[in-house]
């Protein structure tokens, strides 16, 4: 077993509360290899972000006595450039997300099993699943949006069923379709469980990212659009934790799939 972390590979269902308190332990234990990795793709995403702010600005407002005209120029020019940062930034923080998220659980997966992982060597293996990374998520991410469309909670139960893709990818190297049908087995029926550990990472990261803008702001005053990379850099430090939780939810699920190991023969 890896020194430093006090629980391997387990061979029950973990609870929801043994998946925090395991995620917990192994990010301390762990703090600087995580968050090397996520602090240069939350400063990747802060500069990416600024660039693309500062080089395509949002329409000036017309004033309150503009003409139609105008204001049907102004709202095609918003559609326009909410259309386009949207795109650009989602590229990026596709790319950006499946290559940490792969990171994360290769690390995590490496530890829980007892072996010695490096940073280089869990970042080298995530790249070299990017391919089938991007696809799943691509997918996931489609039906995700389409389920929100619809009511919203179609969304929520399609995130539910995809939420184990990527320990899939990495962990048994599946590609990119099996890994979405493999997590669709995994957490049947474990619903509520997964949803609990998806909203609380959720709630963690969302709490931490308002308070990083919060502290931000204020910073567009000396340069306009820095709080973004200001911002980024300070989610950083929790966004590790939902790959980590992630990693150990997958371990509670094939847990279960082991049988459990035949009584002692009666004496």
């Amino acid at each position: 077993m890896v020194e430093g972390l006090s629980a391997g590979k387990p061979d029950y269902e973990l609870s929801v509360g043994e998946i925090f308190s395991l995620t917990f332990n192994m990010y301390i234990s762990r703090f600087w290899q995580f968050l090397s990795v996520f602090l240069a793709a939350g400063i990747v995403m802060g500069l990416a972000s600024f660039a693309v702010m500062t080089l395509l600005p949002m329409p000036k407002q017309p004033s309150p006595r503009a003409s139609f005209v105008e204001l049907t120029a102004y709202l095609f020019a918003l559609l326009y450039w909410v259309i386009i940062t949207g795109v650009l930034l989602s590229l990026i923080s596709w790319i950006v997300g499946c290559v940490t998220g792969g990171f994360a659980v290769k690390y995590a997966s490496d530890l829980i099993e007892g072996r010695a992982p490096t940073v280089g060597g869990s970042l080298s293996f995530a790249i070299s699943r990017l391919p089938s990374l991007l696809v799943a998520q691509f997918i996931a991410e489609v039906l995700i949006a389409v389920g929100l469309i619809l009511l919203v909670v179609p969304g929520i139960i399609v995130a539910i069923i995809f939420s184990l893709t990527i320990p899939a990818i990495i962990i048994e190297e599946r590609d990119a379709l099996e890994s979405l049908s493999r997590s669709r087995r995994l957490v049947s029926n474990r619903w509520l469980k997964t949803f609990a550990v998806l909203l609380l990472t959720a709630i963690i990261i969302l709490v931490v990212s308002s308070v990083a803008s919060l502290l931000a702001s204020p910073l567009n005053a000396v340069l306009p659009n820095v709080d973004h990379v200001v911002s980024s850099i300070i989610t950083a430090f929790a966004t590790p934790i939902a790959p980590i939780a992630t990693t150990h939810l997958y371990y509670a699920m094939t847990a279960r799939e082991t049988p459990p190991p035949p009584p002692p023969p009666n004496l």
